[in-house]
């Protein structure tokens, strides 16, 4: 059973994430002082970034122009994810390359299931987002990049990315992303609440213990800060309460000349998970990277199987009482499945067991190491499915196991 508060981590009844400190181009000596463009006349715009009022994680921005012009705001369109199975106890198998692709990047995203504290989403996006700027309002973002390169954009700096990236983004963080080609495969969580690292992996300090399966070290900051002097016409769309609002300002949301503190966006490589083995078969928390209210997400990397003798390398059967478990697959060969690909998304609902296909717990015995690459997410509550599940499903999973 994995660790899980009740809400997010919490230490001497404050709210626990304790990320970096990090600063990026120029910020005054102290906070809300006096702070002059190169000219010696006009201000720069101070901005307090932050969540969970003026308690929780922030990051102080100093902008070029006042980041509250608006020209418009347009008619909402209503995005809230609408469930084709709502109480499920289906074992499934989702076949999430037959996804099809899109040009616009919003419209690529296709929410596949989802509860009250988060949405799981595919995204299959041919062309960069570089037409508008967008804003989640609603949800931390972990983009999860299966195939692609690129850059993400955002007001506070840059990051490249490629395969295996995850791409954290703060909610209500505007960005970009510009893709370097047309094949580009996302698998998308998007959290109700922070997104944090295990609390188990550290310290009252928050600083990375040194049993767990990363460090700080293994995180990329955003590097390159672009700052934009312009005024005209620029268009954020903001989802807010799953209702997608288009606002026209009169600035560029990138006027950002530099900032400093703990909410900002980063990016960790799957590839940087360091695996933790033992003697007999190690249950699914010591894959674990990051956790939200009420689910966890982990990581299953190439690593040397159990060194028992007698050892059996394949998972027990396991019931899910309290939790779905859905894993993406990513790649490699997954000793467990006799039949998976990439971009498939198997999901074992709470109430029932799962386990080894036939054959595969017998096969698994004197095996070395494995190869396989995929993202775990464990919920709390239920999943429900949409439609595009169900379009996606693979109806003969659910009997497989017969043999």
């Amino acid at each position: 059973m994995f660790e899980m508060a009740p809400g997010p981590p919490t230490f001497g009844g404050k709210i626990f994430i304790m990320p970096t400190y990090h600063q990026l181009g120029q910020v005054p000596h102290k906070r809300h002082t006096i702070f002059r463009k190169p000219d010696g006349q006009h201000l720069y715009y101070e901005q307090l970034f932050g969540t969970e009022g003026f308690s929780g994680m922030s990051s102080l921005l100093y902008h070029v122009h006042r980041p509250t012009m608006i020209r418009s705001i347009s008619e909402p369109k209503d995005m809230t994810p609408v469930a084709a199975v709502a109480k499920n106890i289906t074992p499934r198998m989702l076949q999430g390359m037959n996804l099809p692709a899109a040009d616009d990047f919003l419209e690529s995203r296709k929410v596949v299931l989802f509860n009250n504290d988060l949405n799981i989403t595919l995204a299959a996006p041919r062309k960069s987002l570089t037409e508008y700027f967008y804003k989640n309002a609603d949800a931390d973002e972990v983009i999860f990049v299966h195939r692609g390169t690129g850059k993400l954009r955002t007001l506070l700096g840059n990051i490249p990315f490629g395969y295996g990236d995850y791409l954290i983004i703060p909610r209500g963080m505007i960005y970009q992303i510009a893709f370097d080609g047309t094949d580009n495969r996302l698998f998308i969580v998007e959290s109700f609440s922070p997104v944090v690292t295990p609390r188990r992996y550290r310290n009252e300090f928050g600083q990375m213990l040194e049993h767990s399966p990363f460090c700080e070290r293994d995180f990329r900051n955003p590097s390159e800060l672009e700052t934009h002097d312009e005024q005209g016409a620029f268009l954020i769309r903001i989802k807010k309460e799953n209702v997608l609002h288009e606002v026209v300002y009169a600035s560029h949301p990138f006027d950002v000349v530099g900032w400093d503190g703990y909410n900002y966006p980063y990016a960790f490589s799957i590839h940087d998970f360091e695996p933790i083995t033992g003697r007999v078969h190690m249950p699914p928390p010591i894959h674990q990277n990051f956790e939200g209210h009420n689910f966890v997400i982990c990581s299953f990397v190439p690593r040397m199987y159990d060194y028992h003798p007698q050892s059996i390398p394949a998972p027990y059967n396991h019931s899910n009482i309290d939790s779905d478990e859905l894993l993406y697959y990513v790649d490699g060969d997954f000793m467990s499945r006799n039949h998976v690909e990439k971009g498939y998304i198997s999901l074992h609902p709470g109430g029932i067991p799962h386990g080894p296909h036939p054959g595969a717990y017998e096969r698994s015995i004197g095996q070395k190491e494995t190869k396989e690459l995929a993202v775990m997410v464990d919920t709390f509550r239920p999943l429900k499915l949409t439609q595009t599940a169900l379009d996606l499903d693979d109806a003969t999973y659910k009997t497989s196991w017969l043999g």
